[in-house]
């Protein structure tokens, strides 16, 4: 519906104040609503069948239209025909009714809005519940729409529950909110709830150049598509952005084409994201650099950048993964769609989630960087450095020399795998028990009827993982220097990062698990090396970690894993001071 159903007194003279296109277009009836026609279906279908609820809540982003559709729904539910035909609620409503100006404009005396940002208190819900009791003076139903509602204090809505859920019957509540997690359960389960989605970015330009069209603009359509995009899906922000634009070119009468629009919001120039994204993924960082250079220059944000070299990432893996017809069910226009599917066979799905990880971490630095050009210089570059870098499959059938990634090591081998950054990753394998060196002879074990066999001190490490104590197991691997282990007895010295009470909880949980009573004695010194450094020891000394540090100079080997441990138990985090990673 156009701007003529409810032309003001002041725009009826002319060179009074300017209306801008929010405004001015804003949709009066359900014909106008555009992206939401699931909602509207919906509420057809209820009027037609006579199932009108008596509270409905309006969700989604700022400016998708939850309080125009909530003044469009109060019209609805009062509408009487301009000769004062009443047939009840309805969706159709094609004329200007008794009650449609007055509602429109916010001054009917039976449909109340309040703005929750600014009365969020008790108070103001204790005035509005007093007003439920009366009848409407003028319309059908009294109407109450609360915009912002999730602002309401916690007293507040107690406060308006049992109103909200035992309402006369001539009340109606519309709730409109930006944040629907924000509102009590106990709220919710009381209203219809519809969720206004984003608007498609194709509607969306199709709707901006429909008013371009009303406005006398010349403007381009890819123009009219970079505005959606930066809209991001809400109407009113595409609206306040093409105002700009409009104004841009007004005093010339130039046509308002993409470099206006890019130049105007500072964003990227999309036909060179793909040139960037492909050099720093071939690792020509210097031509990146160059590119994103040219587009910082010409008004980008490095920010704006990133983002556009995410979209395309993002693009390229759906073809990657689900094949060329994937490339169509985005935003992407048929350009882009044959440009991805062309790129996407050169690159790896690898590639293109290790791309994925650098860029977003990328976009998080440049957005909190106090330089947000070098910021997105170092993305670049990690970028183009990691394009050099193997990944770890590739890494692997290097290390065995391979053609072909290999299959599992064989049982007490290291595998080694090679981090993005460029840091060698050696995993153990699960070894036989008894091939591991004891730093005391393992003597005959002793148990009870329903105890398990302790065989060493290894043992007794495995059974606190085993019961899920995996506490215990990791001190005990990190803190505790052997002396000596027999049936019922250990003899033990303790480094200085240790708990005070180890030994105690050790003491108990033996009893508690084998049902005998152990000893647990601690030295001052002497003992073997703890147990995470001795296979610390073993894992740098084997030859496959040897060669992995030769091919990757510089790399470490940051954790050192037992694939074969017992499944469930998580290692508690230690602090910084005691991490044993090397």
């Amino acid at each position: 519906m156009s701007e003529d159903l409810f032309p003001s007194e002041p725009a009826k003279r002319a060179g009074q104040a300017y209306q801008v296109l929010a405004r001015k277009y804003r949709p009066q009836s359900f014909d106008d609503l555009i992206g939401h026609e699931a909602m509207v279906k919906t509420l057809r279908n209820a009027f037609a069948a006579g199932r009108i609820a008596h509270a409905y809540v309006l969700t989604g982003v700022r400016g998708v239209g939850k309080t125009t559709t909530a003044r469009i729904l109060a019209r609805a539910l009062n509408y009487v025909g301009p000769n004062g035909e009443d047939n009840g609620p309805t969706i159709d409503m094609p004329a200007l009714g008794l009650h449609c100006r007055a509602i429109a404009e916010s001054r009917h005396p039976d449909v109340l809005e309040m703005d929750a940002a600014s009365r969020t208190g008790v108070g103001d819900i204790r005035e509005l519940i007093e007003g439920v009791r009366y009848a409407p003076v003028e319309a059908r139903y009294k109407v109450y729409i609360i915009d912002e509602v999730h602002m309401l204090s916690t007293a507040a809505f107690n406060a308006l529950l049992k109103t909200l859920e035992e309402p006369p019957p001539h009340v109606k509540f519309i709730f409109a909110t930006t944040e629907i997690r924000k509102l009590p359960v106990t709220v919710l389960s009381r209203c219809q709830r519809f969720d206004l989605r984003r608007i498609d970015p194709d509607v969306l330009t199709d709707h901006l150049a429909g008013i371009a069209k009303k406005e006398d603009a010349d403007i381009d359509r890819e123009a009219l598509a970079m505005i959606a995009r930066a809209a991001e899906g809400s109407v009113r922000d595409a609206l306040s952005i093409l105002d700009q634009a409009l104004v841009q070119t007004a005093a010339t009468g130039e046509k308002a084409g993409p470099d206006a629009i890019r130049a105007m919001l500072g964003l990227a120039d999309r036909t060179q994201v793909w040139p960037l994204l492909e050099a720093a993924l071939s690792g020509d960082a210097k031509t990146a650099l160059g590119l994103f250079a040219d587009q910082y220059k010409a008004g980008a944000d490095p920010s704006v950048i990133l983002r556009d070299m995410l979209e395309v990432v993002h693009l390229l893996t759906r073809v990657k993964a689900a094949g060329p017809e994937a490339a169509s069910h985005g935003a992407a226009g048929e350009a882009d769609a044959a440009r991805a599917t062309e790129m996407a066979e050169k690159l790896s799905l690898n590639a293109l989630t290790r791309a994925w990880s650098l860029l977003m971490k990328g976009l998080s630095e440049t957005r909190e960087a106090p330089d947000a050009e070098a910021a997105g210089e170092m993305a670049l570059i990690r970028l183009a450095y990691a394009a050099d870098l193997p990944t770890p499959d590739e890494a692997l059938r290097m290390l065995k020399g391979e053609g072909a990634a290999p299959s599992a090591p064989p049982r007490g081998g290291v595998r080694a795998s090679v981090s993005a950054g460029g840091q060698a990753r050696a995993l153990a394998e699960p070894r036989e028990e008894e091939a591991r060196p004891e730093p005391a002879p393992a003597p005959k074990a002793r148990r009870n009827s329903n105890g398990p066999v302790l065989q060493s001190f290894a043992d007794v490490v495995k059974l606190a993982g085993a019961r899920r104590d995996a506490k215990l197991r990791v001190e005990l691997e990190s803190y505790a220097h052997l002396i000596s282990f027999a049936p019922g007895r250990i003899e033990m010295r303790l480094n200085e990062r240790a708990p005070a009470d180890l030994a105690g909880r050790l003491t108990q949980r033996l009893k508690e698990w084998t049902g005998e009573q152990w000893i647990v004695t601690l030295a001052a010194e002497g003992g073997a090396p703890t147990m995470r450094d001795a296979r610390t020891a073993e894992v740098m000394a084997h030859p496959l970690v040897q060669k992995a540090l030769e091919i990757f100079p510089g790399a470490e080997v940051t954790a050192i894993r037992e694939p074969a441990e017992t499944p469930g138990v998580e290692e508690p985090e230690a602090d910084d001071e005691e991490d044993d990673d090397v």
